[in-house]
C-alpha cells in the first residue's frame, strides 16, 4: 500500500514515518504525569508536540489512559477531558497527523470531529460501537494484537505460535472493519509488542516481522522503552534508548512503515540511515 488515508491528510507509505508519543496521563510507565492535563499541563503537552514535530515526527499519538501492564482503567469522561483539549489545539496550530490512543468509541468520534486523523486502538476496535465510530469517520485506524487485557495481560501469556496467532487475530479484525465500510487504505496493523507476550514472544515476533504481513497493509511497531529491552539489557526505563533504537532499525529493515517512539530525534536519524542502506544502489 502506497498511501494511508488519515482524515484530511495522507501519509506516503513508500517511506517510514515516526510517530511521537504524547501521554496526557498521570501513570504511563515511562512519562506518566509529565504532560498530564492539569493547570499548565495543556501548554506543556503542546510544547512537547511542537518539539516532536520539529524533530521530524509526522504523527503525534495522544493518549489519555495508560495501557501499561496492570494499569487501572479511567472513566470515559476523564479520558475525554484529558485528550480532547490537546487534540483540538494541535489540530489548530500544527500540520501533523494526530493519532488518538484510545479504545473508547465516544472519544474516537469526538476526536475525529476536532481534527484527529487516526485511531490507535490497543483493543483493535473490540469495544461495542468502536468499529461504527471509525467507519462513520474518515480517520485511519491502527488495529493492534493484544492477548488478554492491560490489567492482567502479562501474568502468563501462552501461544502455540505467536506469529500465526497474531496474524489470525488481525485478519479477523481487518475483515470485520472492511465489512463495516472501513477501506483498506485507512487500516494499519500493530503486532502488539509487550501486550500479552513474554520476552521470547517479543523477540521472535521481531525476528519474524516480515511474516506479519497482511494484504499489503502498513505495519506500525511500538517498542520504545518497553520491558523487552530491559529483558535483554537489564536497563531501567530511562536507559533503554540504545536498545529501542536497535529494535527500530530491525523493524524498518523487516518492513515496518510507522514506528511509535518517545525519542523522536534519535529515531529519525536511525530511520534515515536504515532507509539509506535499504535503498542503496549497486555500484
Amino acid at each position: 500500500m502506497k498511501q494511508l488515508i488519515c482524515g484530511s491528510q495522507t501519509l506516503d507509505m513508500s517511506r517510514v514515518h515516526v510517530m511521537g508519543i504524547l501521554n496526557v496521563t498521570p501513570d504511563s510507565f515511562s512519562d506518566g504525569g509529565r504532560y498530564f492535563s492539569h493547570r499548565d499541563g495543556l501548554d506543556k503537552a503542546l510544547a512537547r508536540a511542537r518539539v516532536m514535530l520539529d524533530e521530524g515526527a509526522t504523527l503525534i499519538d495522544v493518549g489519555g489512559e495508560s495501557t501499561r501492564p496492570g494499569a487501572t482503567p479511567v472513566s470515559e469522561q476523564e479520558e475525554m477531558d484529558r485528550v480532547l483539549p490537546v487534540v483540538e489545539r494541535i489540530a489548530q496550530e500544527m500540520d501533523v497527523v494526530i493519532s488518538v490512543d484510545t479504545s473508547t468509541p465516544a472519544l474516537m468520534a469526538a476526536a475525529g470531529g476536532l481534527g484527529a486523523g487516526m485511531i490507535n486502538d490497543v483493543r483493535a476496535l473490540l469495544r461495542p460501537g468502536a468499529v461504527d465510530a471509525v467507519a462513520k469517520s474518515s480517520m485511519a485506524v491502527c488495529l493492534m494484537h493484544m492477548q488478554g487485557a492491560p490489567l492482567s495481560m502479562q501474568e502468563a501469556p501462552k501461544y502455540d505460535s505467536v506469529v500465526d496467532e497474531v496474524l489470525v487475530f488481525l485478519r479477523e479484525r481487518v475483515a470485520l472493519c472492511k465489512a463495516a465500510g472501513i477501506e483498506a487504505k485507512r487500516i494499519c496493523l500493530d503486532p502488539g509488542f509487550g501486550f500479552g507476550k513474554t520476552l521470547d514472544h517479543n523477540l521472535w515476533l521481531m525476528n519474524s516481522l516480515e511474516n506479519v504481513q497482511l494484504d499489503d497493509l502498513p505495519l506500525l511497531v511500538g517498542t520504545s522503552r518497553k520491558s523487552m529491552i530491559d529483558g535483554v539489557l537489564d536497563k531501567p526505563v530511562d536507559q533503554r534508548l540504545s536498545g529501542g533504537l536497535a529494535t527500530v532499525a530491525c523493524a524498518v529493515m523487516k518492513g515496518a512503515k510507522i514506528v511509535r517512539v518517545h525519542d523522536v530525534s534519535e529515531t529519525v536519524d536511525v530511520v534515515k540511515m536504515t532507509e539509506a542502506i535499504l535503498n542503496a544502489k549497486r555500484v
